[in-house]
């Protein structure tokens, strides 16, 4: 307020918006994303099996790939815990919610961080073409996902740290418990700080590496025919362009707020009743992205499909698995075709792809 007899800006509209949409999109978010990466850990937990060589008989990919899934199971399993605190309030006490808050946001970095592994990965074995004996030794890339999970366990010590169940005015001027951040002291610097690593750690620096890499490896595959290129194309502008659909919109709004409360950006009310519901629903639209993931680099990949199969083949029986193989003998003999020679020498000793 900029003076004593200002009036506070009205948040009901806002409180009763998300009282009625958050709570749908979590549950909604949260079901899509369990079935998803419960069927990509069941597929490279049978594929493990059949491979000798232990935690280093993994490529790269399905490294990276692994502990996606686990970040987005994660991410997924607190979203009840929140879409319960939009249709009623927090009712799982203080450690249920400094620890829900942490698993959010560790999550949630990490599962961007890791996206830009598997690009750089990627970036590796098709522009510089690095050795198989490279590939095989996925210790490596063991470490990498080790690291990560230390740094996004470090970011997420702020939740636990300030993550508080307060009382909070709503429609009507009732009374009711939320599980969210609050600072007692310098409020405006720490909520636009946190923010601003929140844009850089977890929207900018790996878009710019997700970006490099498939620029390089754009370039690199232009040497191929015209179908092999489209067909390794594709698989590039979609990964890119789904990520930044899903998280561009969050972080200009957690920009824009962040500027706001920095006092870089001056406005009223209505400012402020856009930036809030601009943020509950860009904020569900990258949640979103960890359902989305496994579609993106699970279901794509032919490899993947046969693997799925062959685990539905031994729940089904024999008898029920025949009218489904007939079904993809006569799809395969439409979409027949080959890869690029880049795609398919450094796709053939993944899983997932």
């Amino acid at each position: 307020m900029s003076s004593s007899s200002a009036e506070p800006c009205l948040q009901e509209d806002i409180y009763s918006f998300a009282k009625a949409y958050s709570p749908v999109v979590y549950i909604l978010v949260f079901l899509l994303a369990v079935v998803g990466n419960v069927l990509v850990l069941c597929v490279i937990r049978r594929y493990r099996n059949t491979q000798s060589g232990g935690a280093c008989a993994f490529s790269l990919t399905d490294t990276f790939l692994l502990h996606l899934a686990i970040s987005d199971l994660l991410l997924a399993f607190t979203l009840p815990l929140f879409a319960v605190q939009w249709a009623h309030q927090w009712v799982f006490g203080l450690a249920a919610c400094k620890i829900s808050g942490a698993l959010f946001s560790l999550n949630r970095y990490s599962g961007i961080l890791f996206l830009a592994c598997i690009s750089f990965d990627r970036y590796l074995a098709i522009v510089h073409a690095v050795s198989s004996g490279w590939k095989r030794n996925t210790c490596h890339a063991q470490i990498a996902c080790a690291v990560i999970w230390v740094v996004c366990l470090g970011l997420s010590g702020v939740d636990i740290t300030f993550k508080q169940v307060v009382e909070v005015k709503t429609i009507g001027h009732h009374k009711t418990l939320m599980c969210q951040v609050w600072f007692v002291e310098n409020f405006r610097q720490w909520q636009a700080g946190l923010q601003l690593i929140s844009v850089v750690l977890g929207f900018g620096l790996p878009l710019l590496i997700m970006l490099y890499c498939y620029m390089r490896i754009f370039k690199s595959l232009c040497n191929a025919t015209r179908r092999q290129r489209r067909k390794s194309l594709r698989l590039i502008i979609s990964l890119v362009s789904v990520f930044v659909i899903c998280w561009a919109p969050y972080n200009c709004f957690q920009l824009a707020d962040s500027l706001h409360w920095l006092g870089v950006v001056t406005a009223g009310c209505q400012f402020g009743r856009v930036v809030d519901i601009g943020t509950l629903i860009t904020e569900s639209v990258g949640l979103s992205h960890c359902a989305l993931n496994p579609l993106l680099y699970g279901f794509v990949g032919v490899k993947f499909r046969r693997e799925l199969a062959k685990m539905c083949k031994g729940l089904l029986g024999q008898r029920g698995w025949q009218g489904m193989e007939g079904w993809r003998k006569r799809r395969n003999r439409k979409t027949t075709g080959s890869f690029s020679s880049a795609e398919s020498e450094n796709t053939s000793y993944s899983v997932m792809v």
